[in-house]
């Protein structure tokens, strides 16, 4: 019934609208071959596009599901961070065509501490976690700043992680027990107040350094290109956000982006424990191997368009013949 008045009220609206169906199908029949090249020119990308990512996800799982079995039946946060690492890497994958160089540097046993670059939002880390859980099988250990921790939502996977308070006694503790210990220097005043000309701002701090001595262990300096332009913080009122950090350690300057550049990320040569050097001069030493990863392989200033580009080994392979020369 109800269907016989829907019919009859089409044909009355079309009749009183005095429209021409032969017409129609007329101009249907002509456009008819164009808008299914059109739709097909989006549609058709897009869906081969959702079965690459698809295939590529069945393919790592796959590849990785015998370990997650192992994993499952051991430790519940074991199997979680293996399954949050798999998940990682492909993300960084696909996101940002991440990759890693000197990977062989970390060891597969004894501590090491890895000193790196600090970007608006350190995504290269959480990259690199999952790259030395998944083929190194070893777990790196992070301290992070106070207000991490009151960070609404992120108490369990602080508690995965085993995130601990930055301090020198935990690093410490950390590097003494045997593990791989990763710190940034410059935190998050240089996450938030750095740029794309990728300068260090590490101010007096020198615990790292003095921690590494005291363990006596290795520290591995690290960089990943593009990072910045991955994530950006916003420049405007940083002078007043500045002093705002400076006088409260509130991290109140907005970020933007996720852009999908390439990012790579490179573990320099290790540089090992030396009982005869001082906190100031390894400060020195290690500072100047990251700043020689950044000058050897980030153009400066950082260029979102280009570092976009550089996901394209055509456009990578002149700028590296660029700088070069």
């Amino acid at each position: 019934m109800v269907f016989n008045q829907a019919i009859y009220y089409l044909l009355t609206y079309l009749e009183r609208s005095n429209l021409d169906l032969i017409y129609l199908t007329w101009l249907w029949a002509l456009f008819k071959p164009l808008c299914l090249l059109l739709l097909s020119l989006f549609l058709l990308p897009a869906t081969i596009l959702l079965f690459i990512y698809g295939s590529s996800l069945f393919c790592l799982i796959y590849k990785h599901w015998n370990r997650l079995k192992a994993a499952y039946s051991d430790d519940l946060w074991y199997g979680a961070l293996k399954t949050l690492a798999i998940l990682w890497e492909l993300q960084g994958n696909i996101w940002h065509g991440y990759e890693v160089e000197g990977l062989e540097h970390i060891p597969t046993e004894g501590p090491v501490l890895i000193v790196f670059y600090h970007g608006a939002l350190p995504i290269d880390f959480y990259y690199l976690f999952a790259k030395i859980w998944l083929y190194r099988n070893r777990r790196v250990r992070v301290v992070a700043d106070k207000f991490v921790f009151k960070i609404p939502g992120l108490g369990t996977l602080l508690e995965a992680l085993e995130i601990q308070p930055s301090t020198s006694a935990m690093c410490k503790s950390m590097l003494e027990e045997g593990h791989v210990l990763a710190v940034s220097p410059g935190g998050v005043r240089e996450a938030l107040f750095g740029d794309h000309n990728y300068q260090l701002i590490w101010k007096e701090r020198r615990g790292f350094a003095k921690v590494a001595i005291e363990a006596k262990t290795a520290i591995i300096p690290m960089f990943t290109k593009n990072v910045r332009e991955a994530v950006r913080a916003m420049t405007f009122g940083r002078r007043f956000l500045s002093y705002i950090y400076e006088k409260t350690r509130l991290p109140l300057v907005p970020i933007y982006g996720m852009f999908p550049v390439k990012m790579i990320t490179y573990l320099g040569e290790p540089i090992p424990y030396d009982p005869d050097v001082t906190t100031e001069a390894l400060v020195a030493r290690v500072k100047k191997e990251i700043e020689t990863l950044i000058e050897t392989h980030q153009q400066r200033p950082g260029s979102i368009t280009r570092a976009c580009l550089d996901r394209f080994s055509c456009f990578s392979r002149n700028q590296t013949i660029i700088k070069n020369e």
